[in-house]
């Protein structure tokens, strides 16, 4: 598939690029194979100086950027806005905190001195997705960066205007050559990337199937990976809820970034004394959200990314309502240029409907009544996902036991998810495995040194 930034509101071409020849891919390799056995041994105020440059030159040139991420990828402005701001926080979190957090950890042992030393590993291989194609980019490479290890971009081939952003940030902030290196390769050619010997672990965000495919890959090769995959987050509504807080928060996590995110709440679980309010407030709200143009101020919700994906989406709806849902109120495809949905609501799901085991990446939301909180908790539980969850109550034993008993990565509580430097990031079951951001993700592309010394 070639590199093109083809704009989803309008459904044209703007731009496309060539992917690289064998020849300019082993010279990238090269230099990134030569960058590390200097860098790793730079020290960690000289690494977060870099870091620091990246976020200010970020905050200076914030429209500048977001434009070219709504254009490539139908967030809206505002949207977008937010996410260079977040990235520039994140770059500032890991440079302030990252010498701290990775210093030598003394154990108690029978040695004169034993404690964990933390080293970097070498080229890092990212292969991320379009839907944050800054944040997903910048919270793997900030801490890896921070650590002492290369990285290497494999970005979503429909954002490449935004890789190239990124590549010439860490240069202009003054990391040495080859530190940080976008590479333009098809998908067919990762796996054999990924058996390079000069590149020591890989990270992804992305798919189920990009997931198996990477995973396999990086297994055969005995490398370390970290997979972020996909999600059809539970948002429980109990009894005890705040319903206007619920309803609000509700509509804002079904549809950031256009419904295109992994941890956006699909599934929106209530019980019965609530199910019909919650219900009406919901379908309301949705219905009330203005869909159209990214870049006008007035919109909340945008194009869907390709016309491909729109098309999903709508057989998604069509068979979950042959199979007896109801449809709140569409879906309707507004007329003009762009791949746009309104947002949709579907009611009446069951479990054995495949929708009720799909993620929906779209503005399309699921409302599920259950009876009570086990059945609640059960209903969260009845998938492959297992990335974030919401709980909506004001009991603490509701909420004890949904902490305890919710089969996920993340649990918040009168809260959508989110993520943030400081906060471990990933998820169980077909989800992934790893954590990215916080101490723990620091620490995923580190040599965890043992030292005893008698």
């Amino acid at each position: 598939m070639p590199y093109a930034t083809v704009n989803p509101a309008t459904g044209r071409t703007e731009q496309t690029f060539p992917t690289l020849t064998p020849d300019e891919l082993e010279s990238l390799l090269a230099r990134a194979a030569a960058a590390f056995a200097e860098y790793r041994s730079t020290t960690y105020a000289e690494r977060a100086r870099h870091l620091t440059t990246a976020a200010e030159l970020m905050e200076g040139e914030g429209p500048d950027i977001a434009r070219v991420v709504t254009t490539e990828m139908g967030k809206t402005f505002a949207a977008a806005k937010g996410e260079v701001a977040k990235c520039a926080l994140g770059l500032r979190w890991f440079a302030d905190n990252a010498e701290a957090l990775l210093a030598d950890e003394p154990i108690t042992t029978g040695a004169r001195s034993s404690y964990v030393h933390y080293q970097p590993l070498g080229a890092v291989l990212a292969i991320m997705p379009w839907n944050f194609p800054l944040w997903q980019v910048f919270r793997f490479a900030a801490p890896a960066l921070m650590v002492g290890n290369v990285g290497l971009l494999k970005h979503a081939s429909n954002v490449p205007q935004t890789a190239l952003i990124i590549e010439d940030l860490f240069r202009r902030a003054g990391l040495p050559d080859g530190v940080f290196t976008n590479l333009f390769i098809e998908s067919k050619d990762v796996a054999a990337l990924i058996e390079d010997p000069r590149i020591a672990a890989v990270t992804l965000t992305g798919s189920e199937h990009a997931g198996m495919s990477v995973a396999s890959a990086a297994g055969h090769a005995l490398k370390k990976s970290v997979l972020e995959l996909g999600g059809s987050d539970p948002f429980l509504v109990l009894e005890s809820a705040d319903l206007d807080t619920a309803v609000r928060t509700a509509v804002n996590a079904r549809v950031q970034n256009n419904g295109q995110s992994c941890i956006a709440a699909k599934r929106f679980v209530v019980v019965e004394p609530v199910a019909d309010e919650f219900l009406r407030r919901f379908t309301e709200a949705m219905a009330a959200l203005v869909v159209g143009d990214p870049f006008d101020p007035a919109t909340d919700v945008g194009p869907i990314v390709t016309e491909a994906q729109r098309a999903e989406l709508l057989g998604q709806i069509e068979e979950a309502r042959r199979q007896g849902a109801t449809v709140h109120p569409g879906p309707t495809i507004p007329e003009g240029d762009g791949w746009y949905l309104a947002p949709t609501v579907l009611s009446g799901i069951t479990a054995d409907m495949p929708v009720a085991q799909e993620e929906l990446f779209g503005p399309v939301a699921m409302v599920q009544r259950v009876p009570d909180l086990t059945a609640a908790i059960e209903v969260a539980n009845a998938t492959s996902f297992g990335l974030g969850s919401s709980v909506w109550s004001s009991d603490a034993g509701e909420i004890e036991r949904c902490i305890n008993e919710i089969e996920a990565g993340a649990v918040f509580v009168n809260a959508m998810v989110a993520s943030a430097p400081e906060l471990p990031f990933g998820g169980i079951k077909r989800s992934g495995f790893g954590r990215e951001l916080s101490e723990l993700g620091l620490k995923e592309f580190c040599n965890a040194k043992t030292v005893y010394i008698t």
